[in-house]
């Protein structure tokens, strides 16, 4: 994907802010009021020193008017940075959760097509570090940028109407220390701000592949592979940030000479016009110490770009993953649909290149058990996902109750049907609550009735903590045929007309399986069932049975 420019990132980023306009305007006035308190105060106290030292009295400021003034301004400034302050944590902050709910709401929509095989690491690091990032942007950079322009807007005519000159060579120091510098250092460091950001997910991604795989890592003795590959890629880190500690370095070296430069050309200029009485010794000792003490809100902003090479690189990392279009769009305002039956009609549906089912139909039938059988590959999972809509067919189309489910509700289309996977996945939740994920309004009994019918209730009865037992980190305090069963009550509390079961028993013994297909025989005399499975004892129940061989029915 081609990268956009910082300015779009930027110019994106700032749109967000428009719900809180408001308090970003307040923002920028306290901050503008703030530096001119700071600046005006440096002003009036050197020329009160140089005055007093030439013996000369500032005209109709008496010493205690003076002191009373710079006191004023020195709370003032104090006062107003810390209300600008306020302001722009406010927005971040705000802006922040708004930020993340969007992000959270891309997920939902691009899965889980979209996110079928991403990387999840990457994933994690646009979620946390990457937003996080962001605040720096929406707390330090965006009204810093106004801030600065308008100070040096008000401090070029300032001095300007000394002479014109004197504006002139103010306005040139201010844009290249607050613009040129800047944006040099932005384009020498902006890919490498972007491969920073990138490397960090990579090694977010190890990182969790590894902990998930620490039992296998020790079992096969592949502590030393993976300590190697950590510290290989933790030193690569280490090295890009120091390159851009070193590109901060210098852009600060270039920053401070540039302000040298431009302080000592104020007092070269002055005292030239000075010399050819176009200009005071007041007004040169006024400019001089003006140019010195104004530096403040366009040094923010040269120094700003150290940073901002990587939060630009956050923002356009989280931006990209906002703007993805999903492979299948979900689906809202059509006419609710009720369950009848269900169908495929000449599907063929690939991968890719990897054709999976080819000109394949299938119609199960209402109250009975249709099995398919089939080798791993076969193509027997996605059929499943097909009717869940989790992907959109490439030719012929997927029905539910005559109607094809590209135009079904998405959410009426979920409510009727249930879908266990063959990989049962646990929130680091009670197994009461995960349970639960599938009717959330469900009552206790409800739960209770569903873990008999999956045959796991006893178990869960039989721990200290019964169904407050918490199952751990991706269910890893429970055995995998223990995960399966609470996917299977899941199954039987959602309670849908249209049962689709992807090797339901394959991590259970001989005994528990035959229960629970004794349960599914009784229980879903009333439902459309599709039973898929390798394990010839699961086809038993079925009333029909499909071998599935490359995409086709036999």
């Amino acid at each position: 994907m081609k990268r956009r420019s910082g300015i779009k990132v930027m110019g994106q980023l700032i749109g967000l802010i428009m719900p809180l306009i408001h308090v970003m305007a307040a923002a920028i006035f306290l901050g503008v009021a703030g530096f001119l308190c700071a600046i005006f105060l440096t002003i009036l106290a050197g020329s009160g020193l140089v005055y007093g030292i030439m013996e000369k009295t500032m005209e109709n400021l008496p010493v205690t008017q003076i002191f009373f003034l710079l006191v004023i301004l020195a709370a003032a400034r104090g006062i107003l940075h810390y209300g600008e302050q306020a302001c722009n944590h406010y927005i971040a902050f705000k802006l922040l959760a708004i930020i993340r709910r969007k992000v959270f709401a891309a997920l939902r929509r691009l899965c889980p097509a979209k996110l079928e095989g991403k990387d999840k690491g990457n994933l994690i690091s646009i979620i946390t570090s990457d937003i996080e990032l962001l605040e720096v942007f929406y707390a330090h950079t965006v009204s810093p940028i106004a801030i600065g322009f308008l100070t040096s807007l008000i401090m070029v005519i300032f001095i300007g109407h000394f002479h014109i000159y004197a504006g002139f060579w103010a306005l040139v120091s201010y844009v290249t220390v607050g613009v040129g510098i800047p944006l040099w250092n932005g384009k020498k460091g902006g890919q490498a701000g972007m491969k920073f950001r990138n490397r960090m997910g990579e090694l977010n991604t190890y990182v969790l592949d590894s902990l998930r795989g620490l039992e296998e890592t020790i079992q096969y003795g592949g502590q030393a592979v993976r300590k190697k590959g950590m510290s290989e890629k933790s030193e690569e880190l280490g090295r890009m940030q120091q390159d851009l500690s070193r590109m901060e370095g210098n852009a600060r070296a270039v920053t401070n000479l540039a302000i040298l430069i431009s302080s000592f050309g104020m007092l070269f200029f002055t005292v030239l016009l000075h010399e050819q009485g176009q200009m005071d010794m007041e007004a040169v000792i006024i400019c001089t110490i003006a140019m010195m003490g104004s530096f403040g809100p366009v040094v923010a902003l040269a120094n700003l770009s150290n940073s901002l090479n990587q939060t630009l690189a956050s923002g356009e990392r989280v931006l990209a993953l906002l703007e993805e279009e999903p492979q299948v769009e979900e689906v809202s305002g059509n006419k609710k649909v009720a369950f009848e039956n269900a169908a495929c009609e000449k599907v063929t549906f690939s991968y890719e290149d990897e054709i999976i089912l080819n000109d394949y139909s299938i119609a199960p039938e209402k109250g009975k058990i249709t099995g398919i059988h089939g080798k791993s590959g076969s193509g027997k999972s996605t059929l499943l996902k097909l009717f869940m809509r989790f992907w959109d067919v490439q030719e012929g189309k997927v029905e539910v109750s005559g109607v094809n489910v590209k135009q079904i509700n998405t959410e009426n289309l979920r409510d009727m049907e249930s879908y266990v996977t063959q990989e049962t996945y646990l929130f680091h939740d009670s197994i009461e609550n995960n349970i639960r994920v599938a009717k959330p309004e469900a009552s206790i009994e409800e739960i209770l009735e569903a873990a008999k019918k999956a045959s796991i209730h006893d178990f869960i009865q039989g721990l200290p903590n019964g169904y407050n037992t918490k199952v751990g980190e991706l269910g890893d305090t429970l055995s995998g045929g223990e995960r399966q069963r609470i996917g299977i009550a899941r199954a039987f509390l959602h309670n849908a007309p249209f049962l689709m079961l992807d090797e339901p028993t394959s991590n259970l013994d001989s005994l528990n399986e035959g229960i629970i297909l004794k349960s599914l025989k009784e229980e879903c005399k009333d439902k459309t069932v599709v039973l898929v499975s390798h394990r010839q004892s699961t086809m038993k129940i079925a009333d029909k049975i499909y071998e599935m061989e490359n995409g086709r029915l036999s």
